[in-house]
């Protein structure tokens, strides 16, 4: 009985379902291939999948939403109230987001991968070339020639100038424990 009073919005559903998901898994495999072009690690192709699984959930719950008639004025409110909270927040920790986007320009961009030697031209943070050690969401983990990692973040690695010293394969066959350790934990 309630199958029958729902029956054209249930339908509706399932076949917006199933288009998110089959954009979902073009955009997947897109990307994917982008990855295996371009010699992309295999965590930065997961993080990158895990912000596009974001989008289709957001876009998805939008396609619903006028299918089941909820009135969207009622939503409008809701949602301008929850932006603009959101908003606030964003605005007062604006660093978090650009070093988002960031990462998702410089999985898409970057001319350089783990193992690489950089100079960054930064005057508050001038040192001897680097070693990419890990690309993460937020930042870059580096290593210095005398064995130190260090965090860079992805926004002033598209700000400021670096020079690529050296292009080699991915250390992480090189990397001790240790340093695979301290990767992890600074993330």
């Amino acid at each position: 009985m309630i199958i029958e009073n729902y029956f054209s919005e249930i339908t509706a559903t399932i076949i917006v379902v199933l288009v998110m998901l089959i954009i979902r898994f073009v955009a997947r495999s897109l990307i994917k291939k982008f990855a295996v072009r371009f010699d992309i690690a295999d965590h930065r192709y997961r993080l990158i999948i895990k912000y596009f699984d974001l989008i289709f959930t957001t876009l998805f719950v939008m396609s619903v939403i006028p299918i089941w008639g909820i009135n969207f004025k009622n939503i409008g409110i809701v949602f301008s109230s929850i932006f603009a909270v959101i908003g606030v927040a964003l605005f007062a920790q604006w660093s978090i987001l650009s070093n988002i986007t960031a990462g998702i320009i410089i999985f898409f961009t970057i001319p350089y991968k783990i193992g690489d030697k950089i100079k960054i031209h930064d005057k508050d943070f001038y040192e001897d070339p680097l070693t990419i050690i890990d690309i993460k969401a937020f930042h870059l983990i580096l290593k210095s020639d005398q064995g130190e990692l260090k965090a860079y973040p992805n926004n002033l690695i598209l700000q400021k100038g670096v020079t690529l010293l050296k292009n080699q394969e991915p250390i992480f066959n090189e990397l001790s424990s240790e340093d695979k350790n301290l990767s992890d934990t600074i993330d």
